[in-house]
């Protein structure tokens, strides 16, 4: 009986590429060297290297004058092949979900780590097909400092306190913060800093593009167990703003609105209720959120497409704001 073909862990893909192309550059490597190069084992690398040779057929000899691997085949490199389509797609979307941190300092190296690993799956030296065909639309987004950047991840990494000057979007001065950093949040184009607000006693997020003179402490900190921003969000998903409180939402679409709010999960425990009578059809959509302001952007920005219904101080709100753009259209 044949036997199965054996396939290697998906995460090992990249070490493998790696191999082939020192072994293919002719400088006759040995395993204790691609260890080390690669910070893992030397019994990583040989069944690595038994992989390639036994499962995908490439002409791996060892010269023992050289004391190092080489292709019995000058010319061979391991086949783009390798890889299956559904890993191709997965690069494709990794490799454009890069656009989304085009404006950060990571970027660069993101970008640099990404090509690395694909270079050899490459055919013809131009861009791969998914390149132009699997696109992260352009957004609104700002630059952050590098010296912000690199403080904040510090701190993250190191868990120690920093100090900033920050202005909120209701005060008209600056104030002095001291916060425990626990996570870093991308929403809409900007980033956040999630942390342990000492002045607040509380959590609290603070945009990177509004944070003046930090500075990184020697002050450590432990990090809490419940420190996780998922964990306040409990499902819903609607930014990176939460309250302390959690609130019970019942909301109407109607038209074409209501399609697109059927289609998608906006939050944990959400239920759709359908409606059609002879004013009106859509559906109402039944959650709970503790993302009230984000909430009422959200339905807001449906227009006369949006009616809420739950809760009273939801609906006060709306109502505040049709109002106040109804006087606009008087102007």
């Amino acid at each position: 009986m044949m036997k199965a073909k054996k396939s290697q862990p998906r995460t090992s893909l990249p070490r493998i590429y790696f191999i082939d192309s020192k072994i293919a550059a002719g400088s006759y490597p040995n395993s204790t060297l691609l260890a080390r190069e690669w910070e893992t084992s030397i019994s990583t690398i040989s069944r690595d290297i038994d992989f390639m040779k036994n499962q995908l057929g490439a002409p791996i000899k060892y010269d023992t004058s050289r004391r190092g691997y080489y292709y019995a085949e000058k010319t061979y490199r391991l086949p783009a092949g390798f890889t299956t389509g559904e890993e191709m797609l997965a690069l494709g979307l990794t490799k454009n979900m890069l656009d989304l941190y085009k404006d950060t300092p990571i970027y660069e190296a993101a970008n640099h780590l990404f090509e690395s690993i694909t270079a050899p799956l490459r055919t013809g030296g131009g861009q791969q097909w998914y390149e132009n065909r699997l696109v992260v639309p352009p957004f609104p987004s700002s630059t952050i400092p590098l010296a912000t950047w690199d403080i904040v991840t510090s701190a993250l990494r190191e868990n120690r306190v920093i100090t900033f000057n920050y202005k909120g979007i209701y005060n008209t001065d600056e104030q002095s913060r001291r916060v425990r950093p626990y996570q870093l949040l991308f929403d809409t184009g900007v980033w956040h800093l999630y942390g342990f607000a000492e002045e607040r006693n509380a959590p609290r997020m603070f945009s990177l593009l509004r944070m003046t003179d930090i500075v990184l402490t020697d002050e450590t900190f432990k990090l809490p167990k419940d420190f996780d921003f998922r964990r306040r969000v409990d499902g819903s998903t609607f930014g990176v703003f939460v309250d302390d409180k959690k609130y019970h939402f019942r909301i109407t679409f109607y038209a074409e609105s209501a399609l697109w709010i059927r289609e998608r999960k906006w939050a944990g425990d959400q239920k759709i209720e359908e409606f059609d009578s002879e004013k009106s059809r859509g559906i109402i959509i039944d959650f709970t959120s503790s993302q009230f302001a984000k909430v009422l952007e959200w339905t807001l920005s449906y227009g006369c497409d949006a009616k809420p219904l739950e809760p009273k101080s939801l609906v006060d709100l709306w109502q505040m704001n049709v109002r106040e753009m109804g006087k606009m259209c008087d102007i």
